[in-house]
This record gives C-alpha cells, structure tokens and sequence, in this order.
C-alpha cells in the first residue's frame, strides 16, 4: 500500500499536554452556582463489576441474572465523569447473506418462483418489519426476518422484490432465498445491477403472506451538489420510547441515516447497588412504566440472549418505520457486545463468571450481523466506505472491538507528594496515553484508513465512529476531584481561583497557585483522548493530504461540536458528536445544575470544545454541499410520553478549506 510522508504507523510526536494549559475567560457568574448546587458533583453513576463481585458470589450471580453494580468511589470513567462535569468467522457463515441480481429468463422478463414454504402462509409474520442498508451506486442490502408461529429445523423460502414503484408494479429484481433458526430466520439479500441515485421501494413475501413495503436508494456517482445524512447513536430500550427515530423517519430529505453503535444495550433489568441490594439496572427506572422492560431479563451472554434482545428492539415500531424509510450504514460500539469493549475483554465481562470473552465476542457479532443490515466479508473487520459521487467519502470506522488497547486507569497515575498530598503524575500519563504502539484502530486498519484518504478525491472526508476525537482536557486538580471527591478540587472551585488570578492575582496563595499551574490532562480515557499517539496519525495524515475532514462522534449521550487540532495546536478539522436517541446525560447525573450552567462551564475549561447541550435526547442531520458541511442539532421534547415535538437546537458549519468550525 502506498503511504502517504506521514507514517500510519510511526505518527507524529505525542500531545504536548502542557501546551494545551491555556488561560480561559472566566464567567463569575458560574462558580457559586456549581460548587453550592453540587459540591460533590461526581459519584457513581453506572452499574459495574466490582461491587458486584464482592456483594454476590459466582453461583448466587449466575442465579440472578442481575448486572453490574456501582463502581468503587475511586474509580473514574467515561460515565462517572458525567456526574463531574478480531474473529475469523468466514464472509457468510451463519449470516445469511445471499448475493443476488435478478431473476429473469435473459431476456429482461422477470418472474415469479413457486414458494414452497413450511405450512401455511398463516404460519409466518413479518413481525419485525424490513430494512436496508449498506447502499453503493449500485448495491443495496434488503433485510427482514420471518417469525414462524411454531419454531424447529424446518426452511422457510422466502420470495423478495425490489421496484421503483410505492405499488411494486414496476419490479427490476426479484428472487428467493432461504432462511431458518441457524440464521435466527433472519433474510439479507444483496441485490445488485441497481441505478446510481434512485429511490427503490422492496418487500418480501413467503406464500401469500406479505411484508411491509420498505423503501431504500443507492449512492449517486459523478457531480454531487448536496448529501444529508441522520446520524444516530445509544438506543436504550427501557429508557424511553424512540422518538428520536420517529422524527427523523417523517423527513423526506435524508440520503441515508448513519448509526454509531449501542444500537443496543446488553444489561439486564437489575443491577445491585453498593449495599448489593437489587435496584432498577442502568436507564431503566421508568422501564415497568413504559413496558418497556428488557427481553431476556437478565444481561447478555449467549447468542440466543442476543438475539432475543435485538428482536425486542426491532419489535418497535418507531425503529421500524426508520428501518423502513431509508438505508441505514451502521457499526458498532460497544454495548452491542459488553460496556467498554476493547480488543482482548471489556470492563463488563467477567471470565470468571461469564466465560470466554472470545465466545461472548463471537455470540454477540454473529446476532449483530444477522440483525442489521450491513455487508461484510469478515465479520469482525466492520470497517468500510461509501462514495457519494465526488462530494462525500464516509469511512465506517471500529474503535472499539478489532484494534482497541485496554483503557488505561487514572488511577494506576495518581501519585501522593512529600506533604501527603495526592496528585496526577502528568509526565507519566503522557507518556502512557501516547505511546506508539498504543492502538485505538489496531494497525490494519490504521493503514486502510489512510489509504481511503489518499485515494479519496471527495471534497469532503467523513469519519463515522463511535468516540469522542476531540482533546476534552480539564485541570488535573479536577480530574483527580473527580476520580476520589476527597481529593483535588471541584469544578466550582478552580473556576473559582481561575477568576481570582484573573481579577486579584496578588491575591493567590502559594498552594492556590500550585493548583492553578498543574496541567490539564483529558477526561475520558475511553475516548481518543486516551489514545493520542492513534489520534495524530489520523490527524497528520489528513493535514499532509490536505483533506477536509468532519468526524462523526456519539457514545456519550450528550451534544458536541469541537475544532480538531493536532499537536502543534493547528486546526485539522471538526467534529460533530450526536446526543443519544434515549440513553440519559449529564440532566441525570447531575439535576440540581442548570444544562445552561453545566454547558457553559465545560465550553470555558476545555479550549477546543465550542458547543455542547447537557440535557436533552436527539440526533444529528449533516449536510455537505461543494461550499460547507453543516450540522443540524435536533432534539425531542420527551421520551417518557408518547407524544414528543421536535426542534433543531443548534446549527454549525465548516467551510471548505476552513479545517475550523465557521464563527456564531
């Protein structure tokens, strides 16, 4: 493969975090608010492992069938800091997946085979609706799954069209394919010999029995003057109804819509608390409610409780209607597998209890790609791009399971001085974070990446994945406040001090300004922040390609939008990063702060970040034109009801050649 001067595997020198210890304009205003509202602002937020595994023993666990309890109050991660602030399977195997053109005599005379399906046609329902996905220029994946009234060994043969026409009259492809329990009874066609940039309209059938008519379109070629994208991420069944799928399968403007993993979640209905008393499990206290409990109960360890899950979540009738009214272009992150995946085990699996990570790996890819409507020839590789003619390259990206390192621990890098007092040893945490050979990609896929951009002629370069690539560094007096709220300081009160140096620096004492003078350090270890020396190969690549690059970010429930910089400081890009479709924020974690305050706040701590929204659920549209590319922030009123209005919440732009988000 050629490589472009920077070197994907041997990248840049590390991020020079003292360099980033900027002085901020300080709002006075603020700082009373944060540190009365909520001193302590940062405690458990999540179910996890480790009171778990002191409150239960393995066979009382295996019995209950709970999740995770609360964290150690020590322990920081990407969720407790909101209360702060590669398988082998072979293409095909067990999947399903049929490659298909038309059935016709030669002549262009399509006809219709004889369904020799088990039973009757009264035996069957499409009870999980349709979909496609993964559209080209002339390919697109149908997807649906057959519900047989009485499960066993037995074929179904399931007949499938795709037309022109809402009325299935103009038919342009059509065959049959099989489908049984191996593959969950799941159907995925990829139907070829489409046109370039039309909408098709599909429907499958076993006898009579028909399902709904879904509707898809391919990817433009050539000249392209606009691609508008929905862009989701973290779906939580019981924590609300999808109104934020709703909304956008109403729109007739979307090209396709784009989704950044935990499409599900994997937790069970209960967790235990720190007492090992069994409470509603993470976003599910409204779950009884809503009836919108999960199936199975209990977390997901085996492919059939996989499975079970996803057909829960494809029971809904708002995702189905967004399944149905466009393709979708998705991969995973990590709770379509366990919490905090990485490449070798996840913060929520316990081999100890739970079995081989490998076989949990395998049970929960294999119901992944059975599911979703996605075109792979290995499984585990989900990495891929999609060409919109000469505007738009997305590149599909897995941070999370193929390549990702184990996230490191703040706490293995809180150290203690000569007066007793603990601190981050910020040389060392550098040095860890932005080791060379720490992967966040893993090298192959490093390597392809680089090698999509510098074959990629498109005006704009979209990275679609999971995590946060912006650099989110806070003060380290306040990450370590964070990590043990009986150390450090709070936000309150370093804005605090920040504002005195600023307004009385005669004023500070020798301790203030040794807090003051400690460096900032990233937040989320989960995150790329966690892997610098992976974010400047990806970031050197595209200043010495000369790209315009826009990553597309979920995970963290919340809104972003920031300027990514490299280690020189110097503007590569922008990142626009989703809020969720139903798995709650900061407005949880932290009620008594006003979203106002709380966005505020983090905007004036962490340099590059210029936007964010604190409280509210919805999802992103991205517009590229030859001139700008432009996000849309769109938010729904409530996922308690089952009424909801919607609005866009906030617009941000980047101009071609700009590398930086446009001025307010």
């Amino acid at each position: 493969m050629s490589q472009p001067s920077a070197n994907p595997v041997n990248p840049a020198k590390p991020d020079n975090l003292d360099n980033l210890d900027k002085p901020h304009k300080i709002d006075t205003d603020l700082t009373s608010t944060i540190e009365t509202s909520n001193p302590r602002p940062i405690h458990n937020m999540v179910a996890d492992t480790a009171a778990k595994r002191n409150a239960q023993s393995a066979e009382a666990l295996v019995k209950s069938g709970a999740t995770k309890a609360p964290l150690s109050p020590s322990f920081l991660n990407r969720r407790r800091f909101m209360q702060g602030v590669g398988l082998s399977v072979t293409a095909g195997a067990g999947l399903g997946l049929v490659g298909c053109g038309s059935d016709d005599d030669g002549n262009g005379n399509f006809f219709q085979q004889q369904n020799d399906s088990f039973g009757t046609t009264q035996d069957v329902s499409f009870y999980h609706g349709v979909a496609s996905g993964d559209p080209l220029a002339d390919k697109v994946i149908l997807w649906t799954r057959v519900t047989p009234n009485v499960a066993g060994s037995h074929q179904l043969n399931v007949h499938w069209a795709i037309a022109t026409d809402a009325q299935m009259a103009k038919i342009v492809a059509q065959g049959n394919t099989m489908t049984s329990a191996k593959n969950d009874y799941t159907v995925k066609v990829d139907v070829d010999k489409l046109s370039p940039n039309t909408m098709y309209y599909y429907q499958f059938s076993v006898g009579d029995k028909k399902s709904r008519i879904g509707k898809t379109k391919t990817l433009p070629i050539n000249n392209v003057t606009q691609v508008k994208l929905a862009v989701f991420s973290c779906a939580n069944y019981p924590a609300g109804f999808f109104h934020v799928y709703a909304d956008a399968a109403k729109r007739n403007d979307l090209d396709a819509c784009v989704h950044l993993g935990d499409y599900i979640y994997e937790y069970g209905r209960t967790t235990l608390d720190s007492k090992g008393a069994e409470v509603p499990a993470y976003a599910s206290a409204h779950a009884a409610e809503l009836k919108r409990e999960v199936e199975p109960p209990k977390e997901l360890l085996a492919i059939d409780d996989y499975r079970r899950r996803y057909a829960q979540y494809r029971s809904d009738k708002d995702l189905q209607d967004l399944h149905a009214a466009l393709p979708m272009i998705a991969v995973w992150d990590d709770h379509e597998l366990a919490n905090d995946a990485y490449d070798t085990g996840a913060e929520n699996h316990q081999p100890q209890t739970e079995g081989a990570w490998d076989a949990r790996k395998l049970a929960a890819v294999t119901a992944y790609h059975e599911w979703m409507p996605i075109r792979n020839s290995v499984p585990s590789e989900i990495y891929r791009r999609f060409d919109f003619g000469n505007l738009v390259s997305l590149h599909m990206l897995d941070t999370r399971v193929i390549g990702r390192a184990k996230q490191l621990d703040y706490q293995s890098f809180i150290k203690v001085d000569a007066a007793g007092e603990p601190y981050i040893d910020a040389a060392a945490f550098t040095t860890a974070t932005n080791a060379p050979d720490r992967q966040l990609l893993g090298i192959k896929q490093s390597n392809w990446l680089v090698n999509q951009l510098q074959n990629s002629s498109a005006t704009w370069q979209i990275l679609g994945q999971q995590v946060l690539m912006a650099r989110m560094m806070m003060p380290a007096p306040v990450i370590l406040n964070i990590a043990n709220p009986k150390f450090g300081v709070s936000i309150g009160t370093y804005l605090g001090l920040a504002n005195k140096a600023q307004t009385n620096p005669q004023g500070l004492s020798d301790k203030e300004r040794a807090i003051l003078a400690q460096p900032y350090v990233p937040y989320n270890l989960d995150a790329w922040d966690g892997y610098g020396s992976a974010r400047e190969l990806v970031l050197t690549a595209t200043k010495s390609l000369n790209k315009n690059l826009v990553v597309l970010s979920g995970d963290t429930h919340n809104a972003w939008s920031s300027n990514l910089t490299n280690a020189n400081s110097e503007s590569v890009g922008v990142e626009f990063a989703t809020s969720s479709v139903s798995s709650p924020g900061f407005e949880e974690y932290l009620p008594t702060i006003p979203a106002s305050v709380l966005q505020s706040v983090l905007t004036q701590l962490i340099t590059d970040l210029k936007y964010m929204d604190a409280s509210q659920r919805g999802y992103m549209v991205v517009t590229a034109t030859p001139e700008s590319c432009q996000s849309d922030w769109i938010f729904v009123s409530d996922i308690l009801t089952p009424t909801y209005s919607s609005k866009v919440g906030k617009t941000l732009k980047v101009m071609k050649g700009a590398n930086q988000l446009s001025a307010q």
